[in-house]
């Protein structure tokens, strides 16, 4: 057995699959604040490629023009959710906001959550108390020429008499102008399910929608690079380019999957004492991650 006192001290020519050093371990080793690959949703880190630009402006321009309903999809892992509280933590402070994490709610509840984030309280325990509550405020903070936005999250998991009920939300208006603003954030299949018959008229009120897009080839590795900044990396860490060929051949740039690729090369690392990566110890990262035992 190796003494605790004489890890670091050892040099191993090949990565270990499956070894048990701790990420502070290696955080440490790299000069970091913190690991860089979390697969939280930590605006912090959100790295705005050219379709994360293009969805937040998308998403601000709804807002800000009042459109009622706004749809950003994407597949798992490309950022949506990390987008939207960037959205939150940058937004004017004269827009109000409510965020749905869980959508998997009855009617009444969704409404006790929007009002709650809100901070406000209906004075009775009823589903008409409760939108009269929401409707007055909404005509107050007009008044003070406030904007607030619902946003949304994994609304592909709506049931539909929930989406109706959504609709009818956004029929608190005034003659010119949407009194609340609705952004709807999902996977594909949130599409497919705006497209069914039954959600015709909430289909034909959403008037802006955006998909985002993996990143592109080029944009990982500054997406890497941008991501060690933030976590404070004192030591120079390279990927070569046959490192990111083989990132992008798994990963097809999806941030989360580069992300759990990277800390698994970066625990390697650690172990053989490296700080420049090729694509050997990209391909050992993914075998670990896959299951796979290398033959040699």
């Amino acid at each position: 057995m190796i003494p605790f006192s004489q890890i670091g001290k050892i040099h191993f020519t090949k990565p270990i699959v499956g070894c048990i050093y701790s990420n502070g371990m290696y955080t440490q080793f790299y000069g970091l604040k913190e690991n860089p690959f979390n697969v939280t949703s930590d605006p912090d880190y959100l790295f705005m490629s050219r379709h994360h630009k293009e969805a937040y402006s998308h998403l601000i321009y709804g807002i800000k023009e009042r459109k009622g309903f706004v749809e950003i999809t994407g597949e798992i892992g490309t950022g949506k959710t990390t987008l939207c509280q960037a959205l939150l933590r940058k937004i004017s402070h004269k827009i109000k906001t409510a965020l749905i994490l869980n959508p998997a709610l009855s009617e009444f509840q969704l409404l006790q959550f929007i009002l709650e984030d809100l901070g406000l309280q209906a004075e009775g325990k009823n589903k008409f108390s409760l939108l009269k509550t929401l409707n007055n405020y909404l005509i107050n903070e007009l008044a003070h020429g406030h904007n607030v936005v619902l946003i949304i999250d994994e609304a592909q998991n709506l049931r539909g008499r929930l989406l109706e009920h959504i609709r009818l939300l956004s029929n608190l208006e005034t003659d010119k102008e949407k009194l609340i603003q609705i952004i709807l954030v999902g996977q594909p299949e949130l599409k497919k399910r705006l497209a069914r018959d039954d959600l015709i008229q909430l289909r034909q009120r959403i008037a802006i929608r955006y998909h985002i897009l993996p990143l592109d080839k080029d944009e990982i590795k500054a997406y890497i690079y941008h991501r060690l900044k933030i976590a404070g990396c004192s030591k120079e860490i390279t990927f070569t380019d046959g490192a990111i060929d083989q990132l992008y051949l798994y990963t097809s740039g999806t941030p989360r999957l580069i992300n759990i690729v990277c800390d698994k090369v970066l625990l390697s690392g650690f172990v053989q004492g490296i700080t420049s990566f090729g694509e050997d110890i990209i391909n050992s990262a993914i075998d670990e991650i896959e299951g796979k035992i290398a033959v040699k």
